[in-house]
């Protein structure tokens, strides 16, 4: 039995559209310090499982406790209240193109109404610039970015928060090699310096090897095996092999 403390536990979640049965009976848990990669195939259900897992997608059944909480249970104030613990960094960033770095990474602590004075909403913004590397960029828009320093910027924009958890949707997809490296770098550095839970849902096959301690392996909308890369690279069961042929 693991004794370590659970910070998300899914159990028996089940997510249809129409006909098409995304999730089905899923079960999965986080623990406390854990870096967790969910690997699927493109279309497996890894964003609807993340969309669940932040309230942005309601289940059709089953249960998501994050932090304690009952997702699908919270009213909107409730979730906003979650949201604030639990960073997500969105697949195509979500920056503001009308706001300069400095003013979306302010965004999230007007957003949820902290009373914080400008002298120390300077120095946040600040120290997690520096913590991706870009403190140069604090008055540039985002169009003046590259793809891999608008990725650093939204990763900035949710630590400032100090969340409990991270939350990545696919943080690699659209990068060329040495950027996605570079970005795998940066998660694992949160991890050490933030000391977050975070769950990546990925089918970067590098990223799994690099950054996690365990991989959840998402087929046909079930959390069909887990354990560490190296454990699951030498199964023999075919589903677990295709992803490392």
């Amino acid at each position: 039995m693991d004794t370590r403390e659970p910070v998300i536990v899914i159990e028996d979640l089940c997510k249809t559209f129409g006909n098409n049965v995304v999730l089905d009976h899923f079960n999965l848990t986080l623990y406390r310090g854990e870096n967790l990669v969910v690997l699927g195939k493109s279309g497996s259900g890894k964003s609807v499982l993340i969309k669940c897992i932040i309230g942005l997608l309601r289940p059709d059944s089953g249960r998501i406790e994050v932090l304690g909480e009952n997702v699908p249970d919270l009213n909107y104030h409730d979730l906003d209240l979650l949201r604030a613990k639990v960073g997500f960094l969105f697949q195509s960033n979500a920056l503001y193109d009308s706001m300069t770095v400095r003013e979306n990474l302010e965004f999230p602590l007007r957003r949820h109404w902290l009373q914080v004075e400008q002298k120390e909403v300077d120095m946040m913004v600040m120290e997690v610039l520096e913590h991706v590397g870009l403190a140069h960029t604090v008055d540039m828009m985002p169009a003046e970015l590259s793809g891999g320093m608008r990725k650093r910027i939204a990763l900035a924009r949710t630590l400032i928060l100090k969340p409990a958890i991270m939350l990545y949707d696919e943080p690699t997809t659209g990068l060329d090699p040495i950027t996605g490296m570079e970005i795998i770098e940066l998660i694992k550095q949160v991890q050490q310096q933030y000391q977050t839970s975070a769950l990546v849902i990925s089918h970067d096959m590098v990223l799994a090897e690099t950054a996690s301690e365990r991989i959840a392996m998402l087929i046909e909308g079930k959390c069909y095996a887990t354990g560490p890369y190296a454990e699951l690279k030498t199964s023999t069961d075919p589903k677990i092999q295709a992803f490392f042929i």
